[in-house]
């Protein structure tokens, strides 16, 4: 009885193995159309920051092997911090090439949140050591590419294997960020909501008000 409960929990890791090969494939389809027409330096690229009410936006920026499979890449909002800081090793270890585009809070309430996303965006491709044949971007247009083709995909983070990577990067790198600012601001709990409007951040920020890393811009009401 023992021997055969232990070949179906075998059989059971096989399955999960197989099964997640057969998604990573599917996030990498329409990369390989782009590999089989040419394409050598594919660059995935996402955000992750768009949203908080204090700290920076950033821009992930990433080329990866064409036979890259590193499992468990996904939107980096469906895995748990602690697993997205094992992919992101993996993915930074593997990259033929990546970086990170960074832009503080007073430029977000100099030229919004919108511009300062392209703007990191720009900063990201300044800082890759090899220039990519065509980037893929989550849900981004009119943007400044450096003269490079993009190709812009609704929940990218979703579908695209190197935007999902990127994505990975772009979050572990300004949750990073944000833990150090804890440090500075520990009344405000950045270390637990990396900056987001929950309500324990919001009632921090009507009692003692805002610190230098706010958005100013994003917390109209709540001062």
């Amino acid at each position: 009885m023992v021997i055969e409960k232990n070949v179906n929990i075998t059989e059971s890791r096989i399955d999960k193995h197989e099964l997640e090969i057969i998604r990573l494939e599917n996030l990498k389809i329409e990369e390989k159309k782009l590999y089989s027409n040419g394409s050598k330096y594919i660059c995935g690229i996402d955000e992750a920051g768009r949203g908080p009410l204090a700290g920076p936006v950033a821009v992930g920026a990433v080329i990866l092997p064409e036979n890259s499979m590193i499992e468990g890449v996904n939107d980096s909002k469906k895995i748990s911090e602690k697993k997205r800081k094992k992919i992101y090793t993996q993915i930074i270890e593997e990259a033929i090439s990546y970086s990170v585009g960074i832009v503080d809070q007073n430029k977000i309430d100099e030229i919004n949140i919108l511009e300062s996303t392209k703007l990191a965006l720009k900063i990201a491709l300044e800082g890759l050591e090899i220039k990519p044949d065509i980037i893929m971007v989550d849900a981004l247009n009119n943007i400044d590419t450096l003269g490079i083709p993009y190709i812009s995909v609704i929940k990218g983070d979703e579908k695209v294997y190197s935007i999902a990577a990127a994505s990975i990067i772009a979050k572990v790198t300004r949750d990073r960020i944000m833990s150090e600012f804890d440090e500075i601001y520990p009344a405000y709990g950045f270390a637990r909501h990396k900056g987001y409007g929950t309500a324990e951040h919001i009632r921090v920020i009507k009692e003692q008000g805002p610190c230098m890393i706010h958005r100013k811009s994003f917390i109209k009401n709540f001062i």
